[in-house]
Protein backbone atom coordinates (compact mmCIF):
# COMPACT_ATOMS: atom_id res chain seq x y z
CA UNK A 1 0.00 0.00 0.00
CA UNK A 2 1.15 3.55 -0.88
CA UNK A 3 2.54 6.04 2.07
CA UNK A 4 -0.56 8.58 2.77
CA UNK A 5 0.81 11.99 3.49
CA UNK A 6 -0.94 14.73 4.69
CA UNK A 7 -1.45 17.94 3.09
CA UNK A 8 0.40 21.02 5.25
CA UNK A 9 0.30 24.53 4.64
CA UNK A 10 3.41 26.80 4.16
CA UNK A 11 2.98 30.70 5.21
CA UNK A 12 2.61 31.84 1.74
CA UNK A 13 -0.12 29.68 0.89
CA UNK A 14 1.42 26.96 -0.88
CA UNK A 15 0.98 23.41 0.18
CA UNK A 16 3.21 20.77 0.45
CA UNK A 17 3.19 17.23 2.01
CA UNK A 18 3.81 17.19 6.05
CA UNK A 19 5.13 14.32 7.79
CA UNK A 20 2.14 12.85 9.56
CA UNK A 21 -1.34 13.62 10.72
CA UNK A 22 -1.87 15.78 13.46
CA UNK A 23 -3.10 14.30 16.37
CA UNK A 24 -6.52 16.81 16.52
CA UNK A 25 -7.00 15.26 12.85
CA UNK A 26 -7.07 11.99 14.13
CA UNK A 27 -9.00 12.58 17.06
CA UNK A 28 -12.06 13.62 14.57
CA UNK A 29 -11.57 10.39 13.04
CA UNK A 30 -11.77 8.92 16.29
CA UNK A 31 -8.29 7.54 16.15
CA UNK A 32 -5.79 7.25 18.64
CA UNK A 33 -2.30 7.54 17.79
CA UNK A 34 -1.02 3.55 18.64
CA UNK A 35 -3.86 2.82 16.79
CA UNK A 36 -2.79 4.78 13.75
CA UNK A 37 0.37 3.64 13.72
CA UNK A 38 -0.34 0.13 13.74
CA UNK A 39 -2.31 1.12 10.80
CA UNK A 40 0.20 2.92 9.05
CA UNK A 41 -0.49 5.81 9.10
CA UNK A 42 2.25 8.66 9.95
CA UNK A 43 0.99 10.38 13.03
CA UNK A 44 3.02 14.03 13.87
CA UNK A 45 3.20 14.97 17.31
CA UNK A 46 4.14 18.66 16.83
CA UNK A 47 1.08 19.71 14.19
CA UNK A 48 -1.54 21.55 15.68
CA UNK A 49 -3.20 22.53 13.00
CA UNK A 50 -6.83 20.48 11.44
CA UNK A 51 -7.04 20.73 7.43
CA UNK A 52 -10.34 19.31 6.76
CA UNK A 53 -8.95 17.39 3.41
CA UNK A 54 -6.63 15.17 5.66
CA UNK A 55 -9.98 14.53 7.68
CA UNK A 56 -11.53 13.28 4.82
CA UNK A 57 -8.32 11.36 3.61
CA UNK A 58 -7.87 9.52 7.04
CA UNK A 59 -11.95 8.59 6.64
CA UNK A 60 -11.30 7.14 3.10
CA UNK A 61 -8.53 5.24 4.30
CA UNK A 62 -10.15 3.71 7.23
CA UNK A 63 -13.07 2.83 4.88
CA UNK A 64 -10.80 0.70 2.60
CA UNK A 65 -8.99 -0.65 5.68
CA UNK A 66 -12.24 -1.62 7.45
CA UNK A 67 -13.63 -3.40 3.31
CA UNK A 68 -10.23 -5.08 3.18
CA UNK A 69 -10.60 -6.70 6.66
CA UNK A 70 -13.94 -7.75 5.62
CA UNK A 71 -12.87 -10.11 2.66
CA UNK A 72 -12.24 -13.54 3.53
CA UNK A 73 -8.71 -14.20 2.64
CA UNK A 74 -7.83 -17.28 0.10
CA UNK A 75 -6.67 -20.48 1.91
CA UNK A 76 -3.60 -21.72 1.40
CA UNK A 77 -3.37 -24.74 -1.34
CA UNK A 78 -2.55 -27.91 0.15
CA UNK A 79 -0.07 -30.49 -1.50
CA UNK A 80 0.08 -34.00 -1.61
CA UNK A 81 2.07 -35.95 -0.56
CA UNK A 82 3.64 -36.81 -3.35
CA UNK A 83 4.29 -33.32 -4.71
CA UNK A 84 5.85 -32.70 -0.93
CA UNK A 85 8.51 -35.46 -1.28
CA UNK A 86 9.26 -34.58 -5.26
CA UNK A 87 10.58 -30.72 -3.98
CA UNK A 88 12.56 -32.70 -1.49
CA UNK A 89 14.14 -34.61 -3.29
CA UNK A 90 15.27 -31.57 -5.43
CA UNK A 91 18.32 -29.77 -5.18
CA UNK A 92 19.36 -31.32 -1.45
CA UNK A 93 21.86 -29.16 0.60
CA UNK A 94 25.19 -30.23 1.39
CA UNK A 95 26.48 -29.50 4.74
CA UNK A 96 28.05 -26.35 3.56
CA UNK A 97 24.55 -25.01 1.97
CA UNK A 98 25.55 -25.81 -1.91
CA UNK A 99 23.15 -27.49 -3.66
CA UNK A 100 24.51 -30.72 -5.28
CA UNK A 101 24.40 -31.02 -9.10
CA UNK A 102 24.02 -34.40 -9.81
CA UNK A 103 25.37 -35.23 -13.60
CA UNK A 104 23.75 -38.76 -14.33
Amino acid sequence: MEAVKPLVFKKSGKQRLGKGFSLDELKKVGLKPKQALKLGIPVDTRRRTVHEENVEKLKKLLETKQQEAQKPKPKPKKEKPEQKAERKGKGEKTKRGKKENSKT
